[in-house]
């Protein structure tokens, strides 16, 4: 396997956002500063897609404050995503950015290719699942290793749905009241923030 679909359905949906991932930086409206991937080259193509499923905010970014997204293939409906073809090594270093350890880390992901799931660890987005396949190449994303039932859910920060928002629109050619009724239904958000807010926002 030398190259893998990273499937992404939160922020990193926004392709400059993304970029701090693999080139090193930070994003706009964040707190962090990102290492970037051994090899920052970016990805070789790119592919909306809608995943079984839906997302939910929940725990505290240190990044973003307030709740992060997390994946939940049992959760009803189709969530947005958008998917990057990187390589093997890039996608590792993804993980681990994401996990917030050293890159240069190559775990064995025998696991999810043949059953779909693996657990690196207990952390936030630890949990790597296999979405499907494209062109010849694995789809994957990660998640908490636990779904919204079992989530301490917490509402996202305006910065943070803004990043979100400017994803989907980016990605999926979503308008502004599109993406913000998409995130204000989402468990989490729904409740603290209404569509006409976030649209507000994206606006």
């Amino acid at each position: 396997m030398d190259a893998v679909w990273y499937v992404a359905y939160g922020s990193n949906l926004y392709r400059e956002r993304f970029a701090c991932y693999l080139a090193g930086g930070r994003p706009a409206g964040g707190a962090r500063h990102y290492t970037g991937c051994r090899d920052p080259s970016p990805a070789r193509a790119e592919r909306r897609v809608t995943l079984p499923g839906g997302i939910y905010f929940a725990l505290t970014s240190l990044t973003w404050g307030g709740g992060m997204a997390f994946y939940d293939p049992t959760l009803p409906g189709r969530a947005a995503a958008r998917a990057y073809l990187v390589t093997r090594a890039q996608f590792c270093d993804i993980v681990s950015q994401e996990m917030r350890r050293e890159t240069g880390a190559d775990p064995d992901l025998t696991e999810v290719l043949t059953t779909s799931r693996q657990t690196l660890g207990p952390g936030r987005y630890e949990t790597i699942i296999k979405v499907g396949d494209r062109d010849g190449h694995p789809m994957l994303t990660f998640t908490s290793p636990h779904g919204t039932a079992d989530a301490d859910l917490n509402a996202p920060t305006a910065p943070y749905l803004t990043m979100l928002g400017h994803g989907l629109r980016e990605s999926h050619g979503w308008p502004p009241p599109q993406a913000a009724a998409y995130l204000s239904t989402r468990p989490g958000a729904q409740g603290t923030w209404t569509t006409p807010q976030i649209t507000t926002l994206l606006t």
